[in-house]
C-alpha cells in the first residue's frame, strides 16, 4: 500500500475514533458516523468493520450501534500514566462546582481541538447541558477551548489561524477577527467568557491549565444559564476557576 494511501485510511480510522468518542450516549449510527467524520457510508461502514475485528470498536448485535471497544480501554489503561490528569484534577473540580453551584468541566487540548475529559455537576438545578465528557470543540470555541488559545504564544495564534477557518460551521461569531478580539479580553482578564455563542441563554467561563513546559495544555470551565453569570457573579467565579487552574498547574509541575 503506497504511503499516501495508508495515511489516509489511518487519518479516516482516527477521525471515526473520534466521531464515537464525541457522541454523548457513547454510540452512534454508520449513518451518523459517516456524516460526523465527512466519509462514504460504505467507506464507513468498512472501516468500523475492520476495526471491530480488531476490538477497538464495538457493534452491538441487536441495535446495530457502534461504540469504542474494549481494546482502546486496554490501550488507554496504558497511556494513563502519562496523559491522564483526572485523578490529579478531581477534587480541584468537585470544588469548583461545590462553590459556584454550576456544571464544571476539565478540558484537554489535543491539537486544533478540545476534548473535554471530566465533568461535575453542580447544586443548581438548572444546566445548560452544553458539555459533556468525549465532546470536542475546536480551539476558540467555548470558553475551555478560549482559554487555552489565549494562551498560547502569539505565533502559535496566527498559526492557529492559518490552519482553521471556524466561521463556516460556527457563525459568523466565530470569525478570525470576533475570536481575537476575545483573545485580547481573555489575556486582560486571565480567564476566557463565552456569553452564549453556542447555545442561546448558555454562557461560560474558562481557565487555561498550564504544563511543565508553562504551555496551556487544559483549562477548567464552568457553564451556567445567562441569568446566573451577572457582572459580579462572573468576577467572582472567574477568580475561582483562576485559584483552581492555578492549584492544578502547580500540582502537575510537582509530579514526576
Amino acid at each position: 500500500m503506497p504511503a499516501e494511501s495508508g495515511n489516509r485510511v489511518i487519518a479516516r480510522a482516527a477521525a471515526l475514533l473520534r466521531a464515537v468518542a464525541a457522541t454523548e450516549a457513547g454510540s452512534a449510527t454508520t449513518s451518523d458516523l459517516a456524516r460526523a467524520a465527512d466519509l462514504a457510508r460504505p467507506t464507513t461502514h468498512r472501516l468500523l468493520s475492520a476495526l471491530a475485528d480488531q476490538g477497538i470498536i464495538d457493534r452491538d448485535r441487536r441495535t446495530g450501534l457502534w461504540s469504542l471497544g474494549p481494546e482502546l480501554y486496554l490501550l488507554g489503561a496504558s497511556a494513563a500514566h502519562r496523559y491522564d490528569i483526572t485523578s490529579v484534577a478531581g477534587d480541584v473540580i468537585e470544588h469548583l462546582a461545590r462553590e459556584t453551584g454550576e456544571s464544571v468541566f476539565l478540558s484537554a487540548r489535543r491539537g486544533d481541538e478540545t476534548v473535554c475529559v471530566l465533568s461535575r455537576e453542580g447544586s443548581f438545578p438548572l444546566r445548560s447541558h452544553v458539555l459533556h465528557e468525549g465532546i470536542r470543540f475546536p480551539l476558540g470555541v467555548a470558553s475551555a477551548g478560549l482559554a487555552i488559545l489565549g494562551h498560547l504564544p502569539d505565533r502559535d495564534v496566527d498559526d492557529f489561524f492559518s490552519r482553521n477557518t471556524l466561521e463556516p460551521d460556527w457563525g459568523p461569531d466565530h470569525a478570525e477577527d470576533a475570536i481575537r478580539r476575545r483573545i485580547e479580553l481573555t489575556r486582560r482578564d486571565g480567564y476566557a467568557t463565552n456569553p452564549a455563542l453556542l447555545v442561546e441563554g448558555s454562557w461560560g467561563l474558562g481557565a487555561a491549565v498550564f504544563d511543565q513546559n508553562g504551555l496551556p495544555a487544559w483549562a477548567v470551565s464552568v457553564t451556567g444559564v445567562q441569568t446566573r453569570f451577572t457582572t459580579d457573579r462572573r468576577r467572582a467565579m472567574g477568580r475561582l476557576l483562576l485559584e483552581g487552574a492555578q492549584d492544578l498547574s502547580v500540582r502537575l509541575r510537582e509530579r514526576r
